[in-house]
């Protein structure tokens, strides 16, 4: 039987990896480097990597032995130079070899340092570089083994190498355990195998395995094996009758024993234990989420407005919409998350450059060079499908001129400036035509025909820019004169430079949708208040899916919504709309949704709409999808069977959570549902619910299904604790398909829940 490695066996393994590195050596002496907040905020740091080579320590030279840490497990990136607007805001006093900036994962702001030397800096940009290769390559094992060293140390309070079993009822509560003091006690002294009256490395290892007994998954490994192991052939009966697969399943069991079996005698007799079962069915095989459609597995040589496109609103803020910070770093996250359509807001600044922000706003201020040369470092980290520049335009003939200058200037031959084989086109580019590419969607003077003879000029009467949020504010407050005079409709002329920009989206005011049938061009793009979205899509549903098959249409929040807030993106996806954008930095349903949708196909930023959506001659209204010719409603059962490890929310000490489980169905109205499970009182660690869910979805190609876990409380409202979304078509079927919920801050390694899936086409027709 496989036995974990003991905590200090996985330290062990990680000095073996990196001996003889200079610059992890050079971090485990340490280095005083200057903490960068702001131009005025410079502090003096001590940083130095601990022995454990998971966490970094540093402390002023005040704070006496307080210390702060950090984990290498929640760093994403490191950036060299001045990559940071904290660092390019003191360019002119440190060199950029001397900088550099830690990038963490989730919403937790940038650390920005400067080091004594260059050579000091290096040895931390590469070293921490290869401590964060080192956590990406670590297998299901190396992930438990580092887990269970980091629980011993939280729980060792005196630093002694051992527990006591004082420390052992304080470790429980802080895994979320609620367990009698015999029973705790019971499971302390079997562990306790030298009978010290503490435990040490390999028995507190023991000590974890008992207390993470998973008896629900044992249920089922003892069902199809002899009780110790799973033959070739038992596993074999596994996959084809409980995970439902098909396909080559002896090659597959063949493979599976070979990627997650430890013991070396059980592979031998190509067989698998429990402990090799168990990390089979907690990897990404074992998850919910179908393996193969995580890289691109989409057709990308259809016409953009065939794709719905990862889109963020007011790119440029990290809060809210009223008095928020601006920041460069607001276009790096997004087009880090795949987001492939950014909106930048540009009005008149200082000294002839233009500025980003949110107009009329106390919002900070960014330079629109600095905007542009973010996403043109950043476009195409994650994916290489093209990226649109959705310019809201309130500048000056001579601004306007200086934005051209920069776009063209800082992005080169990335910047698309011309259509793609020189002759009039029909329709939209594909993805894949327009890789590595840039796009700026803004006013346009004449359209590609008069482009190509080249005979355009500085327009003289035209809108240089939809001023969106302020057109519907107008229209709300039609008696509000002062508003009306501060956000009405800017009638500036347009510069042939910035005109020349725009090649394939060029934006438009929306009449109507008969409007558009006979004078539309394909390369206009109308965008939408969220509200206007609803009332044509309420009104005409299936005119509204129609046009988004021939051409792009952006929707947008409403101007109301200051607090950056989002609605959520699946009724405007159900109206075939591509550009729907979203504020990336608010956290919530609609970013869920979102980020769920565009997980799939290789998370490159762009998702194939259904045939039905794509081809014109098929009227599909959304709000009656039963009137399809290929109508086909499926039923969908999920069993929520077990949970591991759900971290506490609630910050008083005592406090262990009643988890309870809702799964949600995104999509046409007729399909949008939720349920919920019961919940398990006072059992965060373990709870087992094995409650059952149906669901009958009438339009699957656009369902989204989101599972929910919350904290039960019944005199308020239920605490969040996790979140999982992910799209129908790419849901496994089987038994004890894992899922790992996200947006948690800081996310436990071993959180998951345990789910049984079925689907299968409903005969049932409304």
């Amino acid at each position: 039987v496989y036995v974990p490695f003991s905590p200090l066996t996985f330290f062990l393994c990680v000095h073996i990896g990196i001996h003889g590195d200079d610059n992890l050596q050079a971090m485990l002496v340490g280095a005083m480097m200057r903490k960068i907040k702001s131009r005025n905020w410079k502090k003096q740091r001590y940083f130095k990597l601990e022995d454990d080579f998971m966490t970094i320590w540093y402390q002023s030279k005040k704070a006496g032995n307080v210390r702060s840490t950090f984990s290498v497990n929640d760093v994403e990136a490191v950036r060299e130079g001045h990559q940071s607007e904290v660092l390019l805001s003191i360019a002119d006093e440190f060199p950029p070899d001397r900088c550099f900036t830690l990038v963490f994962r989730g919403r937790r702001g940038n650390l920005d340092l400067v080091a004594e030397s260059a050579e000091e800096a290096q040895s931390w940009i590469w070293g921490m570089r290869k401590l964060i290769e080192n956590v990406e390559n670590m297998g299901e094992r190396e992930k438990l083994d580092q887990w269970i060293g980091e629980w011993f140390k939280k729980a060792d309070k005196n630093n002694d190498g051992r527990m006591n079993f004082k420390e052992v009822q304080d470790l429980l509560k802080m895994m979320n355990v609620d367990m009698n003091e015999h029973h705790a006690h019971h499971l302390f002294t079997m562990a306790d195998k030298s009978q010290s009256g503490t435990l040490e490395n390999d028995e507190f290892v023991l000590f974890y395995k008992m207390l993470t007994q998973r008896e629900d998954v044992l249920k089922v490994f003892q069902e199809y094996s002899d009780g110790q192991k799973l033959s070739q052939s038992n596993l074999e009966d596994f996959l084809r009758e409980e995970q439902l697969e098909g396909g080559d399943i002896q090659l597959h069991a063949k493979q599976l024993i070979e990627c997650y079996e430890p013991s070396d005698k059980a592979k031998r007799m190509n067989a698998m234990t429990f402990d090799g079962f168990l990390m089979y069915l907690g990897s990404a095989e074992g998850s919910i989420f179908n393996p193969q459609r995580r890289g691109i597995f989409q057709d990308m040589t259809q016409p953009l407005c065939h794709y719905f496109i990862s889109s963020s609103h007011n790119t440029y803020l990290m809060e809210d919409q009223l008095r928020g910070q601006s920041s460069v770093e607001g276009y790096i996250r997004a087009l880090n998350r795949g987001c492939r359509c950014v909106e930048v807001d540009c009005w008149d600044g200082a000294n002839g450059e233009p500025i980003v922000y949110h107009g009329h706003t106390f919002t900070s201020k960014i330079l629109f060079k600095d905007v542009v040369s973010a996403v043109g470092n950043y476009a195409f980290k994650v994916s290489q499908y093209p990226v649109i520049l959705s310019i809201e335009n309130h500048c000056s003939v001579e601004q306007q001129r200086v934005m051209a200058h920069h776009l063209n200037h800082i992005l080169g031959d990335r910047l698309l400036k011309t259509i793609l084989d020189g002759k009039t086109p029909i329709r939209l580019p594909s993805p894949e035509d327009l890789k590595g590419k840039i796009l700026v969607k803004a006013k346009k003077d004449g359209g590609l025909e008069q482009s190509l003879t080249g005979v355009v000029e500085d327009s003289l009467n035209g809108e240089v820019s939809d001023e969106d949020e302020a057109a519907e504010i107008d229209e709300n407050h039609p008696h509000h004169e002062s508003i009306h005079r501060r956000l009405k409709k800017s009638k500036q002329r347009l510069s042939k430079e910035l005109s020349d920009c725009v090649v394939y989206c060029k934006s438009v005011h929306f009449t109507s949708f008969k409007h558009s049938r006979i004078h539309s061009k394909f390369y206009e793009v109308a965008s939408f208040t969220e509200s206007k979205a609803r009332k044509h899509l309420r009104e005409a549903g299936a005119e509204f899916v129609h046009h988004n098959s021939r051409q792009l249409s952006r929707v947008y929040p409403s101007g109301f919504r200051t607090d950056s807030s989002n609605f959520n993106p699946q009724e405007m996806w159900n109206a075939g709309c591509q550009i729907v954008a979203l504020n990336f930095q608010t956290a919530g349903e609609g970013m869920d949704v979102n980020d769920g949708l565009f997980s799939q196909n290789g998370c490159c930023g762009y998702v194939l709409k259904p045939s039905f959506m794509r081809e014109a001659d098929i009227r599909f209204d959304p709000e009656m999808p039963q009137k399809r010719d290929d109508y086909h409603p499926v039923v969908l059962t999920i069993q929520v069977i077990s949970g591991q490890q759900l971290p506490k929310v609630n910050i008083k000490e005592d406090s262990i959570v009643d988890p309870l489980v809702r799964v949600e169905v995104h999509g046409v109205p007729m399909d949008q549902a939720k349920q919920e499970t019961r919940y398990i009182e006072n059992n965060g660690f373990n709870p087992m619910w094995y409650d059952t869910l149906h669901f009958t979805i009438h339009t699957p190609e656009l369902a989204m299904v989101r599972f929910v876990v919350e904290d039960y409380d019944k005199t308020s409202k239920n605490d969040f604790v996790g979140q999982y979304t992910l799209p129908l078509s790419c849901m496994q079927q089987g038994t004890f398909k894992n899922l790992d919920p996200t947006r948690i801050q800081p996310p436990p390694p071993m959180f998951s829940l345990g789910f049984y899936v079925l689907l299968f086409e409903s005969h049932h027709h409304c």
